[in-house]
């Protein structure tokens, strides 16, 4: 999510009343009241609801996506309401919302390996919540988070994720995270990095529901750089829970120069998620543009107004 999307939907100061008021209100009324506000926003039809409606017109057929965009902006809105509350949930709290669908024994062998672990997951479900449960349940996580504006809202999402366990490197104004990452993996640690949108321009082409879009290479980069155990990762909404694939691991190719191998992976974790986002559309929370031709016509569009 960028901050076109955030500060479209909540002020700094929605996000302190957030943290502070919806984590004490009872879980029924909070819910009604984020359902409501995602119905609100879907009938307004902003630019952020168009843009989600246009990357899920890619993914799901036209009879369906009206359906697909309305139960997707309500389970981005269900993402904000636990994003709230997971500060003041118990251990047995996240335990209870949290099922790790697929993959326990891959990921656990993996941390014992010593090997160090990436982790790359899409915008789908609550990556937050999945967090919290490997910092319970595995190993404690480094991960980066874009540097959103203004300051004291990227001050209070770096507090948040630090609250629930997590190191958080800023992926701008500060030291480069890339160094901090390898040191993590060659310690043996685990890194987790949502890897489904560019943030920095210089992603890498990938073939994506039939189209070029552009992802980041930075999973990819580091497994290639660290021999790290590297495995896509998937999560939706089921039974009021959040579950989670770790999928079989992504193997690098042992030929080829570092670019060529580096480009091979991400396309490999792009289909894993092509494959994973087509099955759980409604937990894909894309708000902004991803393929190459919607960016360049976003970009265009601002040159026109400028």
């Amino acid at each position: 999510m960028g901050p076109d999307t955030i500060t479209g939907m909540f002020a700094d100061a929605g996000y302190f009343w957030g943290w502070t008021a919806i984590k004490r209100m009872p879980e029924p009324v909070a819910a009604s009241l984020f359902r409501s506000i995602a119905d609100r926003t879907y009938e307004r039809n902003g630019r952020s609801v168009q843009q989600l409606r246009a990357n899920l017109a890619r993914v799901v057929p036209a009879d369906e996506l009206e359906d697909v965009v309305h139960e997707g902006l309500r389970r981005y809105l269900r993402y904000w309401l636990e994003a709230f509350r997971l500060p003041a949930m118990s251990p047995e709290d996240v335990l209870r919302k949290f099922v790790l669908y697929e993959g326990e024994d891959r990921l656990s062998v993996a941390i014992k390996s010593g090997r160090g672990v990436v982790c790359a997951l899409p915008h789908m479900g609550n990556w937050d919540l999945a967090g919290a449960w490997v910092n319970q349940v595995h190993a404690p996580l480094t991960t980066v988070v874009e540097r959103l504006k203004p300051e004291a809202l990227f001050d209070r999402f770096v507090d948040y994720r630090r609250s629930l366990g997590m190191e958080v490197l800023p992926l701008t104004g500060g030291a480069p995270p890339f160094r901090t990452l390898i040191e993590r993996l060659r310690e043996g640690g685990l890194v987790c990095l949502v890897a489904d949108r560019d943030l920095t321009a210089s992603g890498l082409p990938v073939d994506f529901f039939g189209a070029e879009a552009r992802m980041p290479g930075g999973p990819a980069a580091l497994a290639v750089a660290t021999g790290a155990i590297l495995f896509p990762v998937s999560l939706w909404v089921e039974d009021d829970r959040t579950h989670t694939t770790i999928h079989p691991q992504v193997l690098p190719p042992t030929t080829g120069d570092k670019a060529t191998r580096v480009a091979t992976t991400t396309q490999a974790i792009a289909s894993v998620f092509e494959r994973e986002i087509a099955k759980h559309p409604a937990d894909w929370h894309m708000l902004q543009p991803l393929w190459a031709d919607d960016v360049r016509s976003r970009e265009q569009a601002k040159e026109g107004v400028a």
